[in-house]
């Protein structure tokens, strides 16, 4: 299930859309209205970067790691720290030393509380077990998150841009329960991976993030085609899907 043409240029649109629409929302005074369109854009990146992750963009490695570069600066941090975790969640698959899935473990409100301690173990890992290189590139993306942060806060008087670091620091601070224990709690490392979503109205608000079983059994398969993969999987495996998100 390779990436068409058109899919390539589609993806990035997503979280461009709701980024603008949450900024002028913003910028005339209705944040209540614009927290709402920030946070399909937090999902949506999640969604590009996560296909990112995989190489699943369609892009060349060199453009892939551009665009995570991108990300960083607007969702805030480093999504190559990100990346090294993800990737180890994977191979570790909720075991021992699987950080990213350690909220997965947690009850509900425990999950929540662990929210702003989440990125900061994330970056930590990265820095502990990543190689030279990579942690070159994590202290560089978050040397460039600090200095955005700065001129925001600083030299510049935009409520506006105020308003979208802060968005994006929330969302940082609920990816452990949104990410990961809402597609992981009560879930084995051996048959039942993961969550998944079965309704296609849901999946369609949630832009198929939900459907985590079938990522997990084809991390490779982009998240545009995951619906099309969740129909093969009912009809050769449906005790795979047996375990819903909501």
């Amino acid at each position: 299930m390779s990436v068409r043409r058109f899919e390539v240029f589609t993806e990035p649109l997503l979280p461009a859309a709701w980024l603008a629409a949450s900024l002028v929302l913003a910028g005339f005074g209705h944040f209540v209205l614009a927290l709402g369109f920030s946070f399909f854009f937090f999902l949506t990146g999640l969604r590009v970067v996560h296909n990112a992750f995989h190489c699943s963009l369609g892009l060349s490695r060199r453009s892939t790691d551009i665009v995570l570069w991108i990300m960083s600066l607007v969702m805030l941090g480093s999504m190559h720290a990100v990346q090294f975790n993800h990737l180890r969640h994977h191979k570790l698959n909720l075991g021992q030393g699987d950080v990213e899935g350690r909220s997965a473990e947690m009850p509900a409100w425990r999950a929540l509380l662990f929210g702003p301690l989440f990125p900061i173990l994330l970056h930590v890992t990265a820095f502990r077990h990543g190689n030279k290189r990579l942690r070159k590139i994590v202290a560089a993306e978050l040397l460039l998150s600090a200095v955005w942060v700065f001129v925001v806060f600083g030299a510049l008087h935009s409520g506006v841009l105020r308003y979208h670091v802060g968005a994006m620091l929330v969302g940082q601070c609920m990816t452990a329960f949104f990410a990961v224990w809402t597609v992981h709690h009560h879930c084995d490392r051996t048959h039942h991976l993961a969550r998944t979503l079965h309704n296609r109205l849901k999946n369609w608000i949630t832009f198929n993030m939900f459907l985590h079983i079938e990522h997990h059994l084809f991390p490779r398969v982009p998240t545009c085609h995951l619906p099309e993969l969740s129909r093969r999987i009912d009809r050769v495996a449906p005790d795979l899907r047996s375990k819903i998100v909501f």
